[in-house]
């Protein structure tokens, strides 16, 4: 075996930043002593894994064929790693959850995976459908939690639990007197939405097209909380997870207006890619996801912990 472990490690580095100034930084290592080691490994194989485009390296062919089996190489001989020098954890879990799943659930699981294995690490980031997909695709991420659909190729998607939007107003709305509303009057109304590449839109898009639908959009954002807020002010109405809307409908802030013509269902789900080497850290994440919502039909049944 002619290549090292650190030569693997600064490929998938480069390949995950497409830059070896990133990559160095990433790595804690010089920019020469980075650009050194890839070299090394291509001359090895007198062989070419990057395609150059400007300032930036993209993997060719070969390279990408090689990324999936070069980074279970790097987990596995940390983990090898690990066991000799006796250390307990599962490493630094990367994780990815768009932002219902983000701002409601995977803060709640990742704090009780960091509790049941403090030797461990992980990082949480917080994006849209469309990037928390990509991310996962690229090995920028160990595990993704969506809420939208996935149809890429090379990724694995296994449901969690179901989920449904619900159109939502500020208690003065006409329709939050009557508590419901048909697609005839809704037709007439102005809505603040999320952006395009969300799954919260895409599933309002998708129940909407059925019909023939067309939002008058009168804002969009990329926040669940500040359509919440533009909504109690009056500027439209909303439609987002029941899940965020919980404590709002509780106060009294937002009132549910039922829409039985739409279908509004959809499932959390899991994502992670195929040819990656799934590791302990991950199944645990998945299983304390799982047993979070044991006994649970939808989303907005879970309880939350007690916090003093």
């Amino acid at each position: 075996m002619r290549f090292t472990l650190r030569q693997m490690a600064v490929f998938v580095a480069v390949a995950r930043q497409e830059s070896v100034s990133r990559a160095a930084e990433a790595l804690s290592l010089s920019q020469s002593a980075t650009s050194t080691a890839l070299g090394e490994l291509e001359r090895l194989y007198a062989t070419q894994l990057f395609d150059r485009v400007g300032k930036s390296l993209r993997l060719n062919e070969l390279g990408q064929s090689l990324l999936p089996q070069a980074v279970e190489l790097i987990e596995r001989a940390t983990a090898i790693e690990t066991v000799l020098e006796g250390r307990a954890g599962f490493g630094n879990l990367r994780i990815g959850a768009t932002l219902t799943i983000g701002n409601y659930l995977a803060t709640l699981i990742v704090a009780d995976f960091l509790k049941r294995h403090p030797e461990s690490s992980a990082r949480l980031q917080v994006h849209n459908t469309a990037t928390i997909i990509d991310q996962v695709a690229r090995y920028e991420l160990d595990l993704g939690l969506i809420e939208g659909n996935c149809r890429h190729p090379d990724l694995v998607v296994e449901p969690w639990v179901e989920d449904e939007l619900v159109v939502f107003s500020a208690p003065t709305h006409r329709l939050a007197l009557k508590g419901s509303a048909t697609l005839a009057e809704l037709a007439g109304e102005l809505w603040i939405v999320r952006e395009p590449g969300s799954g919260t839109r895409e599933t309002l898009d998708q129940a909407l097209r059925h019909h023939h639908f067309e939002l008058k959009v009168r804002l969009e954002l990329e926040h669940t909380e500040a359509i919440k807020r533009a909504v109690e002010l009056g500027l439209g109405l909303g439609c987002i997870s029941r899940l965020a809307l919980r404590e709002a409908f509780r106060r009294g802030s937002l009132v549910a207006i039922e829409t039985p013509e739409l279908d509004l269902l959809r499932h959390f789900q899991f994502l992670w890619h195929k040819r990656k080497f799934q590791t302990a850290g991950m199944r645990e994440f998945i299983g304390l996801c799982r047993a979070m919502t044991a006994g649970i039909k939808r989303s907005d049944e879970i309880e939350w912990p007690y916090i003093p």
